[in-house]
């Protein structure tokens, strides 16, 4: 029984709503940037796998482009990637996978209209799937489920769909079914359609995978005749989802009590671009975005957008920095003059770019949906505003408390000025905070993060990028926290064996303790002071 599939509103004809903007997530090595690329395939963007369009070889994604990214074979920094497809302007944020690079993963988010979560088919929802899905909640974010890898044996596709709701608390729609895992997989049926696509094996830089397709009933006779039960499986599996009576509801998807589900294998190409066509189609277009007094439609005549991402050095002949702003409103037209809601300068841009990872493209308009490439030369900051007409600000996107902190030293102190400026770089770029002890007569940073790896992060970058060397002490400290207090506070007081008094790079104090008890015995002896895990500003 297929699906029902109504018509698109006449306002689909309309660019706005033409636009998609969605970020893909997903546990380590679920398949996310393999994905990512093979969509890319599809479209044409690029020719080869892991290659830009008419570059050689490489070796390396196109969405991982960071030096450290290729030696670790992870992706690190989110990577903005537009392309057109069909009717469509697609911007895809890649996200890191890595729960050191969550926070990054967080602000990416804020940019989007939906995600699609990549579940490795052995392994089902695994933790930084669920930590990411989480933040995807709190944002409102619809999800849509790709369950990679049945090109290999894979967990019982039932239990997968039971596990999604299960834990995600989502209704799980399956909108096609494979045929099988591993060997058994050799293709996908539509249950809109009711035509099962089978695949033929290609060479991973293959834009398509040979495919025939067959009604179900033409597949039922066919592996009768190869004396397979593959058939009669597949046949059983509809039958049991048919009765099950579950349909897709958009307005449910919207509200994130559904998920779209689709099986394939991004590896071998099987299953994607049928993937990629309906994820499209049903995809919300942009949205509305909260400001402070009110909602920002996106059909509003004066332009709006946020930067949620700064990137430097992303051409590593040129020590640039790159703001990456998402247009929520009007339209951007190259050299408009526009306002910078935190200096309420109006600023003209005769220079801005459409990304590709690190390429770039000069582009001329941009609506909303679209991620523009602002040039930065350190004026702006992770949530600044910018519009025109009638002032508005956007809300800040929220910091993650750090977790894990390190003295970083300057190994060579000739470099002094190259450490300085890769430091407040990154810093700006909100993959590390720069904390200063009080108390100390060295002037070495103390630097804090979510996670572990961006200790080596920092550490590769500041080399490769600044010609810096550095080394990393790690410190025992249980938790930071900012500090509010009045004039009758002796603030020097604080600091003692367990405890450091820092400073961060806005002058504001930050309270760092090796035992998590000597915060409240500080406050018993302090009640005036207020706590934040993350700084005020």
């Amino acid at each position: 029984m297929a699906l029902s599939q109504a018509a698109p509103p006449i306002k689909e004809m309309l660019p706005v709503y033409k636009r998609r903007t969605f970020a893909i997530i997903s546990h380590p090595d679920a398949g996310k940037t393999t994905l990512s690329e093979k969509m890319l395939l599809y479209a044409g963007a690029i020719e080869l796998a892991g290659n830009v369009r008419a570059r050689r070889d490489r070796r390396n994604t196109v969405s991982d482009w960071m030096e450290i990214e290729r030696t670790r074979g992870i992706s690190i920094s989110s990577s903005v990637l537009q392309f057109d497809y069909a009717d469509y302007v697609v911007n895809l944020l890649d996200t890191p996978g890595h729960q050191d690079f969550s926070e990054d993963t967080y602000r990416t988010l804020a940019a989007v209209d939906s995600a699609v979560m990549v579940l490795d088919a052995a392994k089902g929802i695994e933790p930084q799937t669920r930590k990411l899905f989480e933040v995807c909640r709190l944002r409102g974010i619809p999800i849509f489920t790709f369950i990679n890898k049945m090109d290999r044996p894979a967990r019982n596709t039932f239990a997968l769909l039971d596990e999604i709701q299960e834990v995600l608390g989502m209704e799980s729609v399956p909108m096609n079914w494979p045929t099988g895992d591993g060997n058994l997989f050799k293709g996908i049926y539509n249950r809109e359609t009711e035509r099962l696509h089978l695949f033929t094996r290609t060479e991973r830089n293959e834009r398509r995978a040979a495919e025939t397709l067959l009604t179900l009933d033409e597949f039922l006779q066919a592996s009768k005749q190869e004396e397979s039960t593959l058939g009669e499986k597949l046949l059983q599996d509809i039958e049991l989802l048919d009765g099950l009576g579950i349909h897709l509801e958009p307005e449910k998807v919207l509200s994130q009590k559904q998920t779209p589900v689709f099986f394939g294998s991004a590896l071998t190409n099987f299953g994607v671009e049928l993937f990629l066509q309906r994820f499209l189609a049903l995809a919300p277009f942009p949205q509305p975005y909260k400001a402070i007094d009110r909602q920002i439609l996106p059909t509003e005549p004066d332009f709006s957008g946020f930067v949620f991402k700064i990137q430097a050095n992303m051409d590593p002949k040129h020590r640039d920095s790159v703001a990456f702003l998402r247009v929520c409103s009007g339209e951007f037209t190259r050299g408009m003059s526009i306002t910078h809601q935190p200096t309420k300068r109006e600023i003209r841009f005769p220079t801005t770019y459409k990304t590709f990872a690190r390429e770039r493209e000069i582009v001329e308009t941009a609506l909303p949906g679209d991620i523009l490439a602002l040039p930065n030369n350190g004026r702006f900051s992770i949530g600044d505003t910018f519009y025109t007409g009638r002032p508005l600000e956007y809300e800040r996107i929220p910091r993650f408390g750090p977790e894990h902190f390190a003295i970083l030293h300057n190994v060579d102190m000739n470099k002094y000025k190259q450490f300085d400026q890769g430091l407040h770089q990154l810093e700006t770029e909100g993959a590390i905070q720069v904390l200063y002890n009080v108390h100390s007569s060295r002037r070495e940073p103390i630097i804090a993060a979510v996670g572990k790896l961006q200790f080596e992060v920092v550490a590769a970058r500041l080399e490769n990028e600044y010609g810096a060397k550095t080394r990393t002490e790690p410190m025992a400290i249980d938790a930071a926290r900012w500090l509010e207090f009045d004039e009758t506070v002796d603030i020097d007081a604080l600091a003692r064996q367990d405890v450091i008094l820092a400073k961060d790079t806005k002058d504001k104090y930050v309270l760092l303790v090796r035992a998590r008890f000597m915060l409240d015995l500080i406050q018993e002896r302090f009640p005036s002071i207020r706590y934040s895990k993350i700084s005020a500003s």
